[in-house]
This record gives structure tokens, sequence and C-alpha cells, in this order.
């Protein structure tokens, strides 16, 4: 996937978030905060985006955006449950200023992986400040760099199609 791909998605992204007078917030673990930086890399993106959280640890999970023990211990760091709790205290950080956020966690690789939660796993969650939410839970192919990459772009398509989906709805 060429950065081509990120940029259009990302200037997509802020066309219909933008034109919404929506504001984006993400909660990063395994990309890294490398959706906010695809977003940020478009001019006039301070118009769309909050703010970009980087949650790599279960702790940063729990102190930023709230996500609860009980997850953690049940379903683990990679899991829907955790993804939607993420992107649930995204939104909450905002004191009102995002209107959706995007939540992404996951198994990059090379090792970390379980037969269970394999390296590609990723789980991701979308959510509107009007109660929408959306997860869903991808297994990617590649190396560590192609697995965040693939990441970041389903997660911009997410928020397009949660923007789309959204305009049908309002």
């Amino acid at each position: 996937m060429a950065a081509d791909t990120l940029t259009t998605l990302a200037t997509l992204a802020g066309t219909r978030l933008k034109a919404r007078h929506h504001k984006l917030a993400t909660a990063e673990s395994c990309t890294g905060g490398w959706v906010a930086q695809a977003v940020t890399a478009i001019a006039g993106s301070s118009d769309w985006f909050e703010r970009g959280y980087v949650t790599y640890s279960n702790e940063s999970k729990q102190e930023l955006l709230d996500v609860k023990d009980e997850t953690l211990a049940r379903h683990g760091a990679v899991s829907e449950e955790t993804a939607r709790e993420m992107a649930l205290g995204a939104l909450r950080g905002q004191a009102g200023a995002a209107m959706l956020a995007v939540a992404i966690t996951g198994v990059a690789g090379p090792s970390g992986g379980t037969v269970e939660k394999p390296v590609g796993m990723v789980c991701f969650a979308w959510r509107r400040t009007s109660g929408a939410v959306r997860s869903e839970t991808c297994r990617f192919e590649g190396d560590r760099e192609s697995v965040r990459r693939q990441s970041v772009i389903r997660a911009l398509q997410g928020v397009i199609e949660l923007l789309d989906e959204a305009e049908t709805q309002d």
C-alpha cells in the first residue's frame, strides 16, 4: 500500500469531518500514533483533528482512556472490548470537542503473538458521541511495517464509513 493511499484516505476523512463540523480523536496502541500522523500531514487538519493518544502499555490505556482493569483481565489489551473502551475514553477526554474517535490495538509483530491472538491480529473501534459504535477484528499479513500500515488504512476507511453511515441516519 502506497503512502498515497494514506494521503488520499486522510484527505477524504478530513473533508467529510470538516463538512459535518466534526473533530476526530485517535487512540492508538500498535500503530504508535501513525493515524494521527497521517491526518496531521494534511494541511488544514487543525479544523477537524482534535488530538491523539498513544497508549502502548495497559497502564496508559487505563490512565489516559479509562480502560477498565476488568476488561483487560477478561479480554486482554488486544480485543474489540478494549478498543471500544479506548474509543470511548478518547471522546470523554475531549470535553466535548471531538465528535468521533477511532481506536486501534493489536499484535504488529514480529513477536508477541499467541495461538488465540496471532501476529497480524488488530482490533478496531469507531465511536461517535451520539452513541454509534462499531468494532471489528482484522488479520493482516506481512511484516511489522505492513501490519501497521494496513491498520492505519483500515482505521481511516472506518472513519469514512462511520461518517457515511451518520449522513444517512442524521
